[in-house]
């Protein structure tokens, strides 16, 4: 079945479908003139690769996140454009026979696939402690990874460890770049990972047959090129010194920053504030919790405590404290209307002197005159 038969099926207009595009497009940080090549790329049969999804040690979040997402009907697009020959939360086939249709898919298509891991990799202690059919996780990605054309870590437990590797980290989690060496490694971190960035980046592939450009931490920059607190629709309270000081007092019903109260925004690269989660309704901090920094390089203890706020914030010197930041904006304000209000009265006063001068001049020439 096409694609333009899935989404009549699911009953997605091809308005609908151009204006998705438009949308991945957006978060992608194109022009929107390329929306026509990306409905063509996704339309294109011929152009669809095959895709091996394997999880580790993980909870299925980012595999709920995207299979559950419906802007629109993301789910059934991506299982359409792509062909996912093996994802244990969705495959029919279990035990051996899912293992022969992971190396069939891997032997047909060698150097060509994508490779999609979930969760973290056990290193300690051979691998041990997260085995499937016999054989420990490290061993599964390496073989599989050797045949991938590149390998796409979703979630933080995948890009960096995540939780498993938090401390004191019992069985040597590890993130896939820190096991797989020689291919392209492409992080999408997340707790769980934006079903929208997750899309966004299969479909640049398939426009452009390449990954997109990557960060230090090999993120893609259209999603994590900008810190999440300078696209916060609570930075205006945050300039303005206004602060949660408890969970649920007024300052909290009225949606003011919420930096004191823990929120890892200040420290934090993702772009949950433009795309949001839910089908773009809403993230973490317009639902009115602190970000917890979750696309950062071990944020399990990092950014932790969640809910203490970090001691300095970025871009107003070292010894900056929120505390003081607000009552320093607040009186540069002051004092830039001070000195404006100073400079209009003096040049006003000199106004009145010169029209007097100038009205006592009339005057005496009228005087004069007479």
């Amino acid at each position: 079945m096409s694609l333009k038969e899935v989404l009549r099926t699911c009953g997605v207009s091809r308005r609908e479908f151009l204006q998705y595009c438009t949308a991945v497009s957006a978060t992608l940080a194109l022009p929107q003139t390329f929306a026509p090549q990306i409905a063509e790329a996704l339309e294109n049969e011929d152009s669809r690769p095959s895709v091996i999804w394997m999880e580790f040690q993980s909870c299925s979040g980012d595999s709920e996140a995207i299979l559950r997402s419906g802007r629109p009907k993301i789910g059934e697009i991506v299982l359409d454009v792509l062909s996912v020959d093996y994802m244990e939360v969705i495959m029919a086939a279990s035990g051996h026979l899912a293992e022969e249709a992971k190396e069939q898919a891997m032997e047909k298509n060698m150097g060509k696939y994508l490779l999609v891991i979930e969760g973290a990799i056990p290193v300690d202690d051979d691998g041990v402690y997260c085995c499937i059919a016999g054989d420990s996780a490290i061993n599964h990605l390496k073989k599989a990874a050797a045949g991938a054309a590149a390998v796409i870590a979703v979630g933080n437990c995948a890009s960096f460890g995540g939780i498993p590797a938090g401390n004191p980290n019992p069985t040597g989690a590890k993130g896939v770049q820190d096991v797989v060496s020689g291919k392209p490694v492409v992080n999408l971190p997340g707790c769980p990972c934006n079903a929208d960035n997750i899309t966004a980046l299969v479909v640049h592939y398939l426009v452009f047959g390449d990954l997109p450009a990557l960060d230090r931490h090999l993120r893609p920059k259209f999603a994590y090129g900008k810190r999440i607190h300078d696209n916060c629709e609570r930075r205006g309270h945050f300039d303005a010194g206004q602060y949660v000081d408890a969970w649920g007092d007024d300052a909290h019903k009225k949606g003011w920053c919420l930096y004191k109260m823990g929120c890892k925004g200040p420290e934090s690269f993702h772009n949950c504030p433009t795309i949001r989660y839910n089908d773009g309704i809403s993230w973490p901090v317009m639902a009115g919790h602190g970000c917890v920094g979750c696309s950062e390089p071990g944020f399990m203890d990092t950014m932790a405590p969640f809910y203490q706020r970090l001691p300095n914030i970025p871009g107003f010197g070292v010894e900056s404290q929120a505390t003081k930041i607000g009552m320093k904006l607040a009186g540069a304000v002051a004092a830039i209307f001070t000195v404006h209000g100073i400079v209009n009265l003096i040049r006003n006063k000199g106004m009145v002197k010169k029209v007097e001068s100038e009205h006592l001049d009339r005057e005496k020439t009228e005087e004069g005159g007479k």
